[in-house]
C-alpha cells in the first residue's frame, strides 16, 4: 500500500496552537444531548458507573478509544473483498502481509482482541511463583497474570506518577530496580520482562527507544525475553519522532521496525492499532510461535482467523498500514495535548505531558475532599457526565482490587480518562468538554463520594453498581441549572 505521509504541524497566523483535522466527513452518526434530568436518572440507574449507560443517553463517548476509532474509506472498502474461508482464507494472508512489513516479525497468531492474547501468553509462559516486571500493568493483563501463578512489579521511574512533569518518557522502566529485581528472584523465575506502549493507567506515557535498548541490554546478560504490548504502538512511535532527538528525521515506519526489532515478541489489540476488532501476536522466533499456536486453536479458533471475522482481518490489515501514517497517528494526541494544554492553562488538574488515548484529570488534586476509599475518580467521571453528557473512564481505585482482608488496594492515581479516538470528535466538541470541566472545577466542592452496591470480585470497574454517600449529584443539578438555565 502506498504510503501518503506528510507533515501534520500547522502554524495560525494568530499564534495559537490549535488541532487541525487532516481529514474530511463523509459518514455521520446522531448524537444524542439529553436534559441534565434525565441524564441523572440515567447514572443513578447506571449505578454510577459509565460503563452501564446506553448510548442513547451518552452526547460525547470518551469512555475509551478500543473499537471506537472512525475507520478510513480504504478500511471500510476493504471489508468487501473478505475471503469467507474458514482455513487458508487470503485475508489472512493480507493481514499476515501487513504485520511483516509494518511490524518485521514473521510468525503471527491471530485473536480476537488484546485480553486473548494476554490469556494465551500468560498460560504458555507463566507459571506459580514467576515474577514479571513491566513499566505498568493494565488491568485484564495483571488479572491474567495473577489467576496463571504470577506477580507482577511495576519498576517505572521515580516521577512517573508525578501528575505535573515534563519528563517526556514517563514509561520507561527504572535499570536499577530491574537489575535489584533480577538479582532478587533470580532470572529463572522472570518469564519475561513486558513493556506496555504509552501505558493505559498513568495516562498514556510513553517509552523511550533508548530505554528500550537499555532493557534489551539487561535482558539479554540474563537470558530473559522481552514482550511488547503494541495496542498503542502508532502513538509511542509518533512520540517517539517528536521527542527523542535521534529519531526526529525518521519515518514512523522506521521507528515502529527499530521498536520491534527489540522485543522478542509482541502483542497488540486491534481494537486500538486499526480501528477494528481483533488482535493479534507476533515473533521472528519459531520456538515462541511454536509454544502458543495450539492454544489459539483451543481458545480462538483456527490460525487463520483468531475468533476474528475476515472482514475485520480485511480492515486490520489496512488500519496497519495507516499506523505508519503521521497524519492519522497525529490525530489524538494533538487534540489530547490542545485539551490537557487548555485545562492546565486554567489550573486545572491534569497530567502532563499529554499523553495518549485521552487526557487523564488528576481527580485527587480536583477533588481533594474525597477520599480515595470513596473513588474520587468514579465520582468525577460521574459528574462530568451529568453536567455535560460528556462519557469519560474511571482511572483509579475502582479499577483496582481488594486485599485478602476485604479492603481496597488504593490505586497510585486516580485519574479519570477522557478518550480520544482517531478522528471523531471535532474541535467545538472538544472546546464544549473544556467549558464543562471549567465550570464542574469552580463547583467541585458539591461532588462527593460514592459506595459500592453490587461488587463483582474481578474487573469490578466493568460491570459493578455504585451509588452516592449523600444527595450531591441533586446538589449539583440545581447549580448548574441556577447558571445554565434551560441549556443542555
Amino acid at each position: 500500500m502506498e504510503n501518503h505521509e506528510q507533515s501534520c504541524k500547522v502554524k495560525f497566523y494568530s499564534g495559537e496552537d490549535i488541532p487541525l483535522e487532516l481529514h474530511k466527513v463523509r459518514v455521520v452518526q446522531k448524537l444524542y444531548l439529553n436534559p441534565i434530568e434525565q441524564r441523572l436518572k440515567a447514572i443513578r440507574k447506571a449505578g454510577f458507573n459509565t460503563f452501564l449507560l446506553s448510548t442513547t443517553d451518552v452526547f460525547l463517548d470518551m469512555l475509551t478509544d478500543s473499537g471506537t476509532n472512525a475507520m478510513s474509506d480504504n478500511q471500510v472498502s476493504s471489508m468487501l473483498r473478505a475471503d469467507d474461508a474458514y482455513a487458508g482464507s487470503q485475508s489472512f494472508v493480507r493481514m499476515e502481509n501487513a504485520i511483516r512489513e509494518v511490524f518485521g516479525k514473521k510468525y503471527i497468531l491471530p485473536v480476537h482482541q488484546g485480553r486473548a492474547a494476554e490469556n494465551i501468553i500468560s498460560q504458555a509462559f507463566i507459571k506459580k511463583g514467576d515474577v514479571i516486571p513491566m513499566n505498568y500493568h493494565f488491568t485484564t493483563t495483571k488479572a491474567h497474570m495473577e489467576l496463571n501463578g504470577g506477580t507482577i512489579f511495576e519498576i517505572y521511574k521515580d516521577d512517573a506518577l508525578n501528575i505535573k512533569s515534563s519528563n517526556p518518557f514517563k514509561g520507561n522502566i527504572d535499570i536499577d530496580k530491574l537489575k535489584a529485581l533480577i538479582q532478587k528472584y533470580g532470572a529463572a523465575k522472570i518469564p519475561f520482562i513486558r513493556l506496555e506502549a504509552s501505558t493505559n493507567l498513568i495516562g498514556g506515557q510513553p517509552f523511550s527507544i533508548q530505554n528500550m535498548r537499555e532493557v534489551r541490554k539487561v535482558a539479554d546478560e540474563h537470558g530473559i525475553l522481552v514482550l511488547m504490548d503494541a495496542s498503542l504502538i502508532g502513538e509511542n512511535a509518533y512520540f517517539i519522532n517528536q521527542r527523542e532527538d535521534e529519531f526526529k528525521k525518521k519515518t514512523i515506519k522506521e521507528i515502529l521496525h527499530t521498536m520491534f526489532d527489540l522485543v522478542d515478541f509482541a502483542y497488540f489489540s486491534s481494537r486500538k492499532v486499526s480501528s477494528t476488532r481483533g488482535g493479534a501476536i507476533c515473533t521472528n522466533r519459531e520456538d515462541l510461535f511454536l509454544k502458543m499456536r495450539d492454544l489459539v486453536t483451543l481458545y480462538e479458533g483456527f490460525l487463520t482467523y483468531g475468533g476474528m471475522s475476515v472482514r475485520e482481518i480485511e480492515a486490520m490489515a489496512v488500519g496497519l498500514y495507516e499506523t505508519t501514517d503521521e497524519t492519522v497517528i497525529s490525530q489524538s494526541p494533538s487534540f489530547i495535548a490542545y485539551l490537557v494544554n487548555e485545562l492546565d492553562k486554567r489550573g486545572i488538574p491534569v497530567v502532563t505531558p499529554a499523553g495518549a488515548l485521552g487526557c487523564h484529570v488528576d481527580c485527587m488534586g480536583f477533588l481533594p475532599h474525597v477520599p480515595q476509599t470513596e473513588y474520587p475518580a468514579g465520582a468525577l467521571a460521574a459528574a462530568l457526565y451529568l453536567i455535560s453528557g460528556a462519557r469519560g473512564m474511571e482511572r483509579g481505585t475502582i479499577s483496582s482490587v481488594r486485599d485478602e482482608h476485604g479492603n481496597d488496594i488504593l490505586a497510585d492515581v486516580e485519574l479519570l480518562r477522557l478518550a480520544f479516538p482517531r478522528r471523531v470528535f471535532t474541535l467545538s466538541q472538544t472546546q464544549f468538554v473544556l467549558d464543562r470541566l471549567t465550570w464542574l472545577y469552580k463547583n467541585r466542592h458539591l461532588v462527593g463520594g460514592l459506595k459500592f452496591v453490587d461488587e463483582p470480585a474481578v474487573l469490578r470497574f466493568f460491570v459493578g453498581r455504585l451509588d452516592s454517600v449523600n444527595d450531591w449529584p441533586e446538589k449539583l443539578m440545581a447549580q448548574f441549572k441556577a447558571d445554565f438555565g434551560d441549556s443542555l
